[in-house]
Order: structure tokens, then C-alpha cells, then sequence
């Protein structure tokens, strides 16, 4: 076994003696000095070791943990919003007890909203929810600016242009840029106030081709309008915009001979469609651990709130508020896009299968708000200009499913 999978299983010990034994008993003592001495051994090699709980995977910096695939610590953490785990150099055993506490009493409430589960901030360790972090004060200033009001003639060209080249990027070189990521959310949120109200820029399907260039756009602008409505602030809304603008990403390892197939999948087809939710979140925590939250949306945004879905789990936990806003957003756009295998649904259809659906597979809380909102916006729906030019050119992902 690895050092990083020693330490957390002798953690998990830590915590299950913890709970059953009061503080100064010997049993006690003894689970805590080991799974410390572990800390300090891990730090031998590693000084600052980081973890990552992501659905059933359980991430070691950046690579994830083989030996500890359906660990069932990793999903009992992740729920009660131990989503990471940092520590520093210089660790004092007294804080460490400390922390092994709190995560203690985290883990025997029954229910923790993770997206509302801060990040505790010690002198040595760091742990909570996920999110973007990390950034540079430039990032964070232009993130925390005001949003500039945008008119109806907006073309959105150039964020087309800028996905692709992103998808190019990480199909030839295996590297996500966050920077451009952040561009690109930061543009479609100007592009959703115009004239003071908010305004849905959303593209429309001209060839199958730009299908996952346009939905990845489109469901990026859906989360965000979505989370404004929910009464989230700036920048938590264009974080949830990240994470729908790559929810997807996974699709540029499929084969083109499956994207492509415009008939009915195979059971092996299908399989391997589906494993597009786990190879995204391995490319979004492999090229940049500041995208963290992304990473959890792209592994969860397939999963219903009644357990259904994919990735399949071998222990039940609530999915991220993110993954469910994604998700609301995802079928939206796919059932109202046409499809090699079906056509596009009329959009009252569409709000008329989220309502029939909300508490089954979708959050209700999350949900019928969307289709009060989109009914709302019943006329603000923006074609935005000059997309029959910009998508001319090719795109490294072509036809997508689900």
C-alpha cells in the first residue's frame, strides 16, 4: 500500500476509535499518534500533501488513488463536506487531534449542505467544500467586478473560437487553460445583462458538428442565469459557470465512431459513453487543481436525485448544489437541440418534463425554479450574431449524447 493510502486509512481509524472511545482514553490516543506518525511519514516525501474526495475516486495531488477506488470513507466525507484536504508543512500533533475532531463532528450531523460548507482556515491545515481557488488578485478583482451592461446585437464568435481551441488543447496536449475558461464565462455573463435585465444568449444548432461546442456554451450561460436566480453572488454564479462550461469536457475522449453513431448504442457503446462523466473529471483535476469544483460537476451531472443515472455508486451521497444546477441545465439544452436519434422538443415540453420530474430526478428546489424562470424570460432569449461564420471551422468533438 502507498504512503498517501496508509495515511488515510489509518485516518479513517482515527475518526471510527475517535467516536467510540472519550477523549483521553487510551484506544484513543493510540489511533491519533498513529495515524499522525503516518501524517509525518507522508511528509518525508511529500511536504504539503493534498486530497481530493470526488464521487468514488479518491485524488492524491492530482492522480487518483487506485488502491482506494470505493473507499467508503471518500463518500461519507465528501457528504459532510470534506470535499478537501490540505496540509502544511509544520503540522502540531495538538491540531491535528484538533482537526480530527471537527471532522469528527462534521461527520455525525446527518445532513451538510456541501456548497454552503466553507473551507476552514487553520495555521496548517485546510479543509471543506470544494471551488475555484487560488486565484491571482487580477483574477479575483476582474471576477468580483460589476458586470457591464451588453446589447442585443452581441456576437458571440470569439467564446466559440476560444472553446475549441480549448477542447484542441487538452485532446493534443492533455492541458485545460483555466484562464481562457475564466474568459470565456466572463464574457457570456456581460453577454446576459443587457439593457439592465437579463437576457439568455443562447446559440442555435445550424450544423450536428457544433453541437458540443454550443451546448457547453449554452449550458454555461443556463447555470449561471439560473444560480443568479437562486440569489447567489457574482462569484459563486460565474464558478457554476465554469463548471457548465466543461461539464462535457470527458466527450474528447470518446470515439468520433461513437459521438458520431446516429443510430440506437450498444450496451458496450453505452458503457463507454458514460465513462465520458469520469474521464472529465480526471482531465479537469489532472490539468489544474484550482478547478476542483469543475471536476465534481463533470463526474455528477448525469446522477438524479433518486440515485438513478451514471456513474453508478456503491454507497449513497448527496451530489454538489453545482452538479444540480448543471444537470437541470444539461437536459434543458439537449432535449431542446435536435439529435441524430430524435428531434428537439418544444421548449414548454421541455419545462413541462422538469416539472413532471422534479423530486424523481431532479432537485425540486432546483428545478421548478428554473422553469419559473425560463418561463419568465419568455422572449429574452437572445440569438446571438455572427455564429454562422464562426462555425465554419472544424471542432475537435463532434456529435454528443446525453
Amino acid at each position: 500500500m502507498s504512503e498517501p493510502s496508509r495515511f488515510l486509512t489509518s485516518f479513517a481509524q482515527a475518526l471510527s476509535t475517535m467516536a467510540l472511545y472519550a477523549d483521553g482514553h487510551p484506544a484513543r490516543e493510540r489511533a491519533v499518534d498513529r495515524s499522525y506518525e503516518l501524517l509525518r511519514k507522508l511528509q518525508e516525501t511529500d511536504r504539503r500533501p493534498e486530497f481530493s474526495f470526488l464521487g468514488e475516486e479518491t485524488v492524491y495531488r492530482s492522480v487518483g488513488l487506485r488502491e482506494m477506488a470505493d473507499w467508503e470513507w471518500a463518500g461519507r466525507l465528501a457528504n459532510a463536506g470534506v470535499q478537501r484536504l490540505e496540509f502544511a508543512e509544520d503540522v502540531p500533533r495538538e491540531e491535528y487531534e484538533d482537526f480530527l475532531e471537527q471532522v469528527l463532528a462534521r461527520l455525525t450531523i446527518s445532513t451538510i449542505d456541501t456548497s454552503e460548507a466553507r473551507q476552514t482556515r487553520r495555521s496548517t491545515i485546510k479543509f471543506g467544500a470544494i471551488g475555484i481557488r487560488g486565484e491571482t488578485r487580477a483574477m479575483q478583482e476582474a471576477l468580483e467586478a460589476p458586470v457591464e451592461t451588453a446589447t442585443i446585437g452581441y456576437s458571440m464568435g470569439e467564446e466559440i473560437e476560444a472553446v475549441r481551441w480549448m477542447h484542441d488543447e487538452v485532446t493534443d496536449r492533455g492541458a485545460l487553460p483555466l484562464i481562457e475558461a475564466e474568459s470565456v464565462v466572463r464574457s457570456l455573463s456581460v453577454a446576459m445583462h443587457g439593457e439592465s435585465e437579463m437576457v439568455l444568449p443562447l446559440l442555435e444548432l445550424r450544423q450536428f458538428d457544433e453541437y458540443t461546442t454550443t451546448h457547453c456554451l449554452n449550458v454555461s450561460v443556463l447555470t449561471m442565469a439560473l444560480a443568479e436566480h437562486l440569489g447567489m453572488g457574482s462569484n459563486d454564479v460565474r464558478t457554476f459557470g465554469v463548471a457548465g462550461l466543461l461539464h462535457d469536457l470527458g466527450k474528447v475522449r470518446i470515439p468520433l465512431e461513437i459521438l458520431n453513431k446516429p443510430g440506437k448504442l450498444t450496451d458496450e457503446e453505452r458503457t463507454v459513453m458514460q465513462g465520458h462523466t469520469v474521464e472529465g473529471a480526471r482531465i479537469i483535476i489532472t490539468s489544474d487543481r484550482e478547478l476542483d469544483l469543475a471536476a465534481a460537476v463533470a463526474y455528477e451531472h448525469h446522477i438524479m436525485l433518486n440515485g438513478g443515472g451514471y456513474p453508478k455508486r456503491h454507497f449513497e451521497r448527496d451530489t454538489h448544489r453545482a452538479s444540480k444546477l448543471v444537470h437541470v441545465c444539461d437536459v434543458f439544452d439537449a432535449l431542446r437541440t435536435n439529435r441524430p436519434y430524435r428531434s428537439a422538443w418544444e421548449t414548454e415540453r421541455v419545462l413541462g418534463y422538469l416539472e413532471e420530474k422534479a423530486g424523481s430526478e431532479f432537485d425540486p428546489d432546483i428545478a421548478l425554479p428554473f422553469v419559473k424562470l425560463m418561463r419568465g424570460l419568455e422572449g429574452k432569449v437572445v440569438r446571438p450574431a455572427g455564429l454562422e461564420q464562426a462555425a465554419e471551422g472544424p471542432t475537435a468533438v463532434q456529435r454528443s449524447r446525453g
